[in-house]
Parts: structure tokens; C-alpha cells; sequence
């Protein structure tokens, strides 16, 4: 039975399963920061998710349905996603970066085929196998397994989660707070990091303890300028969202009731995108 939203969010265990998934991404940031940073950001995030989706969803015989700058430009606008000149500037850097590649030239001279590289495509399944391991840990199923069982899993279940996150509403118009920190570079490691030290115990408080003490060490992991990482941390205290148990930068930091709540909305939004996914790649049940 696929895990709906609803069954997600109110689940008594989400707190702890969410936790050790933010924890997850953090170890996996570390392993590899550059590339990961790609899913830090909620637009550049999309525009991954859309390369990935028409990457396997090309068609190896036919040239004119390769993934191209052509094709990815012209689904990001459609998707309103990004501009023209962001989305073509995403690629160089993914390019320059090794993240994806060229392939041969195609029989039309003028089409060059790009790809996802094999680093880039075992980062994305870490990525999903991440959430697959939090909804069989709340659920006691088998996604995960399923998803190990079959070479071609993450062609077919990446695509599903690209087309769920693009059309879904709370994806594309994140809350306030979550909003503030998407558009940060790293903005959704920066999340998940203060997540990852918050106890689960203390969900229900106004003010909930994180592990954040030292703006200049979190900055410096993060490789984000103190000033601006700082900037945004104050815009986000000014909603009242996050905040210092004593005194600012140099105590232990809270987020807000409110702004945890947004979090663990958010990733009960994508998980549920996920589950639908796993369930409609494999036309059964994720738990059969």
C-alpha cells in the first residue's frame, strides 16, 4: 500500500526516521560536497531531476530523442523552472565539473548527446536509496531491497519522482522559512544539518535545540561565506525562525516549532512522491 502524505506526516515515527535520513545527507555531502550541493538548492535540484528524468527517458536508436542543451533548456522553460541562460549555465558546470558528459557525435552533426556520469548516477541512487530506507523504516516494507534487486530501478523509478516533484504545488511553493533557505547555495544542506541535531524528544517545544554552536565552523564545513550564510540565518531569525540559546553565533542555536514543522512537511511531501513512484515503477505493492 503506498505511504499518502497524510499516513507520513502523522506517523509517530517520522521524527526519528527524517533525523537519520538528514543525517544521511550530511555524510553524503561530506563524502563529495560539489556534487552533491546539485540537490542543495530547491532550483537547481529540479533541473537535475529534470536532466535525470530525460536522460532515461531517451531513446538510444532515435538521435532526435537524446538528451541534449536543446531539449533540457526547452523542458526547464516549459516547466518554468529556470531561464534560458540559468538553465544553459547549469550545464557548463555540470560539464566542467564531470558531472555529466558528451557523447559521440550523433549522424546530425549538429546534436551532441550529453549523459549523466557513472559518479553522478551512483550519487542520485544513494540519493533515492536515502529515502526508500525512511519509508521501509517507517513502514517495515521492502522498497529498498526491491530497488537493489533491479539493475534497472532507478531508470524507472527517477523519472516517476521527477514528473511528481515538478507538478507538485508545496514542491514548487515552499513555506516561508523553507523557502528562505532553498534559494541559499547548500540552503537544503543547511537544513538538514540543523535537523540532524535536533532531538526528536523536544519536536513539540517553541524553541527546539539544534547542534549549531559556531557560525564560522558550520560555514567553513559548509563552504559557504560566513557573511552570507550569517545574512541568511538573521533573515531567518527576524521571522522569529530560528535563534541563539545565549549569545548569537557563539550558543547553542534553536529553530522554531513552526520552522521544524515546515521541514518535516517538506520531506514528508517528497516521500510520499517517492512511495507513488516505487509503487507505479513496480505496478505493485512497495511492500510486496
Amino acid at each position: 500500500m503506498t505511504q499518502t502524505f497524510d499516513h507520513i506526516a502523522g506517523h509517530p515515527a517520522l521524527h526519528r526516521c527524517v533525523r537519520a535520513q538528514a543525517q544521511a545527507m550530511i555524510q553524503a555531502y561530506g563524502m563529495n560536497p560539489r556534487l552533491a550541493s546539485i540537490f542543495a538548492t530547491q532550483q537547481r535540484w529540479l533541473m537535475a531531476h529534470i536532466g535525470l528524468a530525460l536522460h532515461f527517458r531517451r531513446e538510444a536508436d532515435d538521435y532526435r530523442k537524446q538528451l541534449t542543451a536543446a531539449r533540457f533548456i526547452d523542458v526547464i522553460r516549459e516547466n518554468s523552472v529556470a531561464s534560458r541562460n540559468t538553465a544553459d549555465a547549469f550545464l557548463k558546470e555540470m560539464l566542467h565539473y564531470n558531472f555529466i558528459e558528451h557523447l559521440p557525435a550523433t549522424q546530425d552533426g549538429r546534436i551532441r548527446p550529453i549523459q549523466p556520469t557513472v559518479n553522478t548516477l551512483e550519487t542520485v541512487a544513494g540519493w533515492m536509496m536515502a529515502h526508500l530506507h525512511t519509508l521501509d523504516s517507517l513502514d517495515g516494507a521492502n522498497r529498498l531491497a526491491t530497488f537493489l534487486e533491479r539493475p534497472d530501478a532507478l531508470a524507472r523509478v527517477q523519472p516517476l519522482v521527477a514528473d511528481g516533484l515538478i507538478s507538485s504545488s508545496p514542491v514548487r511553493e515552499p513555506r516561508q522559512t523553507f523557502s528562505l533557505f532553498t534559494w541559499l547555495n547548500n540552503g537544503g544542506v543547511v537544513m538538514d544539518w540543523l535537523i540532524s541535531g535536533v532531538d526528536p524528544d523536544h519536536a513539540g517545544l517553541a524553541e527546539i535545540p539544534t547542534g549549531v554552536v559556531s557560525i564560522g565552523d558550520f560555514a567553513k564545513w559548509l563552504k559557504l561565506s560566513r557573511t552570507h550564510l550569517a545574512r541568511k540565518l538573521r533573515d531567518a531569525e527576524d521571522l522569529g525562525s530560528v535563534g541563539w540559546l545565549g549569545q548569537r553565533g557563539n550558543s547553542v542555536m534553536w529553530v522554531s516549532g513552526d520552522f521544524y514543522r515546515e521541514y518535516m512537511t517538506a520531506q514528508a511531501v517528497k516521500l510520499a512522491i517517492i512511495d507513488a513512484a516505487i509503487v507505479k515503477a513496480f505496478d505493485s505493492p512497495a511492500g510486496s
